[in-house]
């Protein structure tokens, strides 16, 4: 007698309650993975990584042009470098001044 036949009807009830708790299970998931919220919710959720590793990107990129531009003006003891400084700042003063010029001269 194979394993199938031995069973008695009792058992094969509960082995029927037990796989439609099991496909009620399966489909609650479904349902549940399928829902519009939860589509919304994971694609939230995809954008605010991909956007958390953008800006965490963009800080490192711009937090290391800082520190380049610091490396130009200060030496490595925290010095400032004169010899760059005083040019920098009169190229500054000089944008400026034309920029009020110009202004000047169309108002």
């Amino acid at each position: 007698m194979s394993d199938a036949q031995a069973r008695t009807p009792a058992e094969i009830e509960a082995d029927i309650k037990r796989r439609r708790a099991q496909l009620a299970e399966t489909l609650d998931e479904i349902g549940v993975r399928v829902h519009p919220k939860t589509i919304v919710g994971d694609a939230k959720a995809r954008v605010a990584s991909t956007m958390d590793q953008t800006l965490g990107r963009a800080y490192v990129s711009a937090n290391r042009a800082v520190s380049d531009v610091k490396a130009q003006f200060v030496d490595a003891e925290g010095a400032p470098r004169m010899e760059r400084i005083v040019p920098a700042a009169l190229a500054v003063v000089g944008v400026v001044g034309l920029i009020a010029l110009a202004r000047r001269r169309k108002g």
